[in-house]
């Protein structure tokens, strides 16, 4: 594989600039470790997880990649919702300190009122790192003023930048991603940590030109969904295959569906659009349609279940292995990139 090199791909120590976005429901152990395998970063994602199941992904992870047990190093990254962290007597804080025993290569906050706390718990323990290793911290946001805080004050290692486009979860009023990231490097300083985009991205045209903005690498989301490794089923995965990307929209129907009401202000979802959101637009009681949903999510029915999806989806067709997709993503960021430099005389 011919590399691409950005600040991310040294940072990482990976071959090419293709990052796997911890997707709560989605990003488990198989999924980031074939990410990595294939070239690319991948993260778990701590959502709703148990601690059994947590350390169940994280076995996977590891007899994935064929690597002995904790404490040896981690080459993968674990992506964890901060206000779920946050929640009194969550087990949050102990699903934390259980990644950190994993010696994770990153670790990825987003969605919290208090992500310095989170930082600050992972550089403390970074500094007891006898061996010098050190998990890096990825921090999810989508305004200047938040990333001027994070770099500026926090200390971050990576600047994940999610424009609207994104699948799942978000600032409802973020701009485009491709807005989003020169607003980002126009105002901070020009030692910044990387900055990956996030958000729509379907391919390597995408990726190509996300790099040529200024970003260091790209987080796909929905693409990985689309992949036998990822925890979708293949009812959601044939929901994505036939969905137009005017069919991904902006709700919070299927929180109010699920009782996952605990997001920050401002965040709402982005997913396919059916049932479930029209009667929550058409004002149908949360009790009836939640009734609904459930059944759905048992049945896999299309018309009420849920199925995250990003800007792109349109663009996305079939199911590969994931390995496979971080390869055809690269080869397609090279075409393109080989392309653009050909319009220079």
């Amino acid at each position: 594989m011919s590399t691409i090199t950005t600040p991310i791909t040294r940072l990482l120590d990976i071959q090419t600039p293709v990052i796997g976005a911890p997707m709560a429901g989605a990003s488990g152990g198989l999924l980031a470790a074939e990410v990595t395998s294939g070239g690319g970063f991948g993260f778990i994602a701590v959502g709703y997880d148990t601690i059994e199941g947590f350390k169940n992904q994280l076995a996977l992870a590891r007899s994935t990649l064929r690597l002995d047990p904790a404490p040896a190093p981690l080459p993968i990254g674990i992506g964890f919702l901060a206000w779920k962290l946050e929640e009194p007597d969550s087990i949050g804080p102990q699903l934390l300190e259980i990644a950190l025993e994993n010696r994770p290569k990153a670790v990825w906050f987003a969605f919290g009122n208090d992500l310095g706390r989170w930082i600050r718990i992972v550089h403390e323990h970074n500094k007891k790192q006898e061996d010098g290793q050190k998990t890096l911290v990825f921090v999810q946001l989508s305004t200047v003023e938040q990333a001027l805080i994070a770099v500026n004050e926090w200390k971050i290692d990576v600047l994940v930048a999610q424009g609207i486009e994104s699948g799942g979860h978000g600032l409802g009023s973020a701009p485009p991603l491709f807005t989003l990231v020169p607003n980002f490097l126009a105002a901070l300083p020009k030692d910044h940590p990387p900055i990956v985009g996030a958000g729509g991205l379907a391919n390597g045209a995408h990726i190509a030109a996300l790099l040529t903005l200024g970003a260091a690498g790209a987080v796909l989301g929905t693409r990985f969904l689309l992949t036998p490794e990822s925890l979708y089923s293949d009812a959601q995965r044939d929901a994505l295959i036939a969905a137009r990307s005017t069919e991904s929209v902006r709700t919070m129907a299927f929180d109010q569906a699920r009782g996952t009401l605990g997001w920050p202000a401002g965040i709402d979802g982005r997913a396919l659009y059916n049932k479930t959101v029209a009667e929550a637009d058409q004002g149908i009681s949360i009790t009836e349609i939640r009734a609904k949903y459930l059944q759905a999510a048992r049945d896999g029915d299309r018309e009420y279940m849920l199925t995250w999806a990003g800007a792109g989806v349109g663009l996305m067709n079939e199911v590969n292995h994931a390995a496979d997709v971080v390869r055809e993503l690269h080869q397609e960021t090279l075409e393109s990139l080989r392309f653009a430099a050909s319009l220079l005389q």
